[in-house]
């Protein structure tokens, strides 16, 4: 049975449209407990977009289960993870002119960078898991990191519109599932997922956690966030 983080991302740039104080990401973490949530997931970006230092740091003080910063590999961001310790650090690539995440994090071509963040990482003690594409190679280079986790990219999954298209990108993440787990890496994915595509990523063997966040969000906007993660843990689980 897969476990679900929540990502409140989305709550906070509802907020920042306005740049006023409601709804606050904090309470939406709460209520994302309460409809049993395992892990709550915020990216700090550094145009803060959304999420602010100030949610991070009352994030840390507040939230009973695993808390999940998703962080880009700068040493200005990876200072700020090591001074609020959070339980896990994702890394995450970062454009700042992307709407969203737009791929995984090339653990193969940026190699020295992500090397240094992790090991900042691990001496703070914080565990650290890498968001990357299923690509064995991205996979092997994760593993040689001595990361514990890492984290699939589903976007191409949850955007291909073809059945076909669709089959041959589940068989991809299949694939890297298995691999993932060859390499004793903790299996976790997440980017796109949705109510209507999430069991196919859930049912995978030894899929451990998924990340979601917009369409949890948006179903919250109609039902509450308490009965939208109720929702999302009944298909998982």
């Amino acid at each position: 049975m897969a476990t679900l983080g929540v990502n409140i991302d989305h709550v906070a740039t509802v907020r920042q449209a306005r740049r006023t104080v409601e709804p606050d990401p904090v309470w939406a973490a709460a209520a994302a407990e309460l409809g049993g949530a395992d892990a709550i997931t915020v990216h700090l970006r550094e145009d803060r977009r959304h999420i602010q230092d100030r949610d991070l740091e009352v994030l840390k003080e507040t939230v009973q289960v695993k808390l999940n910063l998703e962080s880009a590999i700068t040493p200005a961001m990876t200072a700020i993870a090591c001074r609020v310790r959070p339980d896990q650090v994702t890394l995450v690539p970062e454009n700042r002119a992307e709407v969203t995440t737009e791929g995984g994090l090339d653990v193969v071509g940026q190699r020295l960078a992500v090397t240094t963040a992790v090991e900042q990482l691990h001496a703070a003690g914080i565990v650290v898991s890498l968001f990357i594409d299923p690509d064995p190679a991205q996979i092997e280079a994760s593993a040689d990191l001595g990361v514990v986790a890492i984290e699939l990219h589903t976007g191409s999954y949850a955007n291909a519109s073809a059945d076909a298209d669709r089959d041959r990108e589940m068989q991809a993440l299949a694939r890297a599932a298995t691999l993932t787990r060859q390499a004793g890496l903790t299996l976790n994915a997440g980017h796109g997922l949705t109510y209507r595509n999430v069991v196919p990523v859930a049912t995978l063997d030894g899929m451990h956690e998924l990340n979601i966040g917009h369409s949890i969000v948006a179903r919250a906007v109609f039902v509450g966030m308490t009965e939208a993660v109720r929702e999302m843990k009944r298909l998982i689980g």
